[in-house]
Parts: C-alpha cells; sequence; structure tokens
C-alpha cells in the first residue's frame, strides 16, 4: 500500500505536467483567408496562383484544414461580380483578404475600411488612390506592384524588332480600369519614335474584342500589343487566336499568353510575386499592419518567346530577341 507521504511526492512531481499537457490538447487557432480572383476557378493560370500563395503560407506554418480556411471568388472576367463578392467575402469576418486587380481593391476598401487586404500585380496604386505612397501605403491595404508604365517601350521596341514592317499597332486595354488608359498613353507617347500608329481595341467582351481586331487585321502592316489588364488576360485564348488567325505579330503582358499561343511577352514574373504574398498575409496575421508595409515592385522582369508562333506568323526572329529571351518555347 502506497504510503501518505509517497502519494504527496508523486502528485507535486507530476503537477508540473498538466498545464503542459493542458496546452499541447488546445486546438490551433483557425485563421480565415478570403481570395478574390479576376480569372475562372478552372483557370490554369488561377491554379498556379493559388498553388503559389498555399506553397508559400504552408512554409510559413500555415496549413489547410489544420489552421488556415480559405474561402475563394471568382469574377471568371466579369467587372460586375467583384462588389457582391467584395461584400460577401468582407462578411465572413476574414482576417485577410488576397486580391489581384486594382479594381477588386476598390470593391473591398468600399465594403470595408478596416479588412487588411494584400494586393498582387496591381499597377499604379498610388496615383488611382488605393495607397497614399510605396513606403507608407495607409488605410488598408498593401502587397505587391504590377506592370510600370515605363516598359510599354520595351513592348514597341519587341514589335519592331520581330516586324520591321509594322507600322499600324492594334492596344488591347481596358477602359474600365485606371490601368488601362494609364498604359495606352504611354503607349502614345512612345510610338512617334518608333513610326507607328496605335489604334485602342476594347476588352468590354468577347464580340468586341472580336469585332475590333478582326477590322483592324483588314489594314496592311499590322501588329498587336496587348496591356496587362484582367479582362484581356481573361481573354487571352480569343486574342492570341485572332492574333493567329489575322497573322498579326503581337506583344503580350505576361508569359501566360505566350504558353497559350502567344508570340513573346515580356512582364514581371507573375507566379513569385503570389508565393510573396504569402509573406505579407502571415505577418498581418501575426499583428502588423498593412499602412505599415511598403509595396514591393517586380524583382525580375522576363521575356518569353513562341518559336513556333514565330515561324507560323512567317517572322525571322533576329539573333537579338533570341539573346534577351529567358524562355524559348520551340
Amino acid at each position: 500500500m502506497m504510503r501518505r507521504r509517497e502519494f504527496i511526492a508523486l502528485l507535486c512531481g507530476a503537477a508540473p505536467a498538466w498545464p503542459l499537457a493542458a496546452r499541447a490538447q488546445q486546438p490551433l487557432q483557425m485563421r480565415r483567408i478570403g481570395v478574390l480572383m479576376t480569372l475562372a476557378a478552372d483557370d490554369p493560370e488561377s491554379q498556379l496562383r493559388v498553388g503559389a500563395l498555399l506553397q508559400g503560407l504552408q512554409e510559413l506554418g500555415l496549413t489547410l484544414g489544420r489552421n488556415l480556411r480559405i474561402d475563394y471568388r471568382w469574377a471568371a472576367g466579369n467587372i460586375d461580380r467583384y462588389r457582391p463578392y467584395a461584400a460577401e467575402l468582407v462578411a465572413l469576418a476574414p482576417d485577410v483578404v488576397v486580391a489581384n486587380a486594382g479594381t477588386i481593391v476598390v470593391a473591398l476598401q468600399q465594403a470595408s475600411r478596416s479588412v487588411p487586404i494584400v494586393f498582387v500585380g496591381i499597377i499604379d496604386a498610388v496615383a488611382s488612390g488605393r495607397i497614399e505612397s510605396l513606403a507608407r501605403p495607409g488605410g488598408n491595404a498593401t502587397g505587391f506592384t504590377g506592370i510600370e508604365y515605363g516598359i510599354s517601350g520595351k513592348w514597341l521596341e519587341l514589335l519592331k524588332q520581330l516586324a520591321p514592317r509594322v507600322t499600324r499597332v492594334a492596344i488591347i486595354r481596358d477602359s474600365a480600369g485606371q490601368a488601362g488608359p494609364g498604359q495606352l498613353g504611354a503607349l502614345q507617347g512612345a510610338a512617334p519614335s518608333f513610326g507607328v500608329e496605335l489604334r485602342p481595341v476594347g476588352t468590354d467582351n468577347a464580340e468586341e474584342i472580336q469585332r475590333g481586331m478582326t477590322s483592324f487585321a483588314r489594314g496592311p502592316n499590322g501588329g498587336l500589343i496587348v496591356v496587362a489588364g484582367a479582362r484581356a488576360q481573361f481573354h487571352r485564348g480569343l486574342i492570341t487566336a485572332l492574333a493567329t488567325r489575322h497573322r498579326l505579330p503581337a506583344v503580350y503582358p505576361s508569359r501566360v499568353f505566350v504558353t497559350g499561343g502567344g508570340l513573346i511577352s515580356y512582364g514581371p514574373e507573375a507566379i513569385e510575386q503570389w508565393r510573396l504574398a504569402a509573406g505579407y498575409v502571415d505577418r498581418v496575421l501575426k499583428g502588423e499592419k498593412p499602412a505599415d508595409l511598403p509595396v514591393q515592385a517586380p524583382v525580375k522582369y522576363e521575356t518569353v518567346l513562341d518559336l513556333k508562333t514565330a515561324r507560323a506568323l512567317g517572322l525571322d526572329v533576329p539573333a537579338s530577341v533570341l539573346v534577351r529571351a529567358d524562355e524559348v518555347i520551340e
């Protein structure tokens, strides 16, 4: 039979372990993230972006079903869905929302000025009023910028290198977004030095794109530049198909157009930004405010070229373009 003194000693020795065991059994805090995307859920580009975000979050200790829940909304190229989807996500009381378009950030800020926002690929966020400055964003949004207006001259340069005879250039741009007119303005400023005339083509819907590109292609010596925008990216399959059908040499803002059959692209390495965005999400979840997190510019720009498309268009790709290409698709 255990003596009283031995029982008390055993009890005292075990006591320190009780709080540890209790703490070990407590469930992990579940964090809730909203994601509002311009693309469709089944778009391969959507899966790449979300996959990069999830990879970054997992590396930081946030795992779906364990301590992380994500609510998605997919606009599928329809700008009219931004506001209702933003309101739906805000109503779910997320810890942070991730967005990939300037107009989505506006919709989220209209729904709430307190829910933190981490954006990816936004163009000219300062001029549009979404943040106060790159160094000190202020408000409830921060993240990663996309294409800078200054690269518009590079698009024209690439187009003329690949197709020197081009004198007319159709500009596929989203007139509804604030970045579309800004990019068009930058191209208009650079056009005279390359000896080309520009013709804007809208992206409100597939019919407008097809009508505009088909009409433009009836004239001689035509080329094409697609500026960065959610609608153009959603309709990229149609745009690249029409460019090939009408034999229009085309320059695109990101590699996703070229992997889908486009000629050449020059723009930021987008998927890496989604992985990096996980770091800002984690910092917000740990208590830092978006107002104090500086907006980051793209670290790397890449040129992607599809030689098969070049051959189909009858283009002789100069060595200067081949040398600068980060990726060549054969």
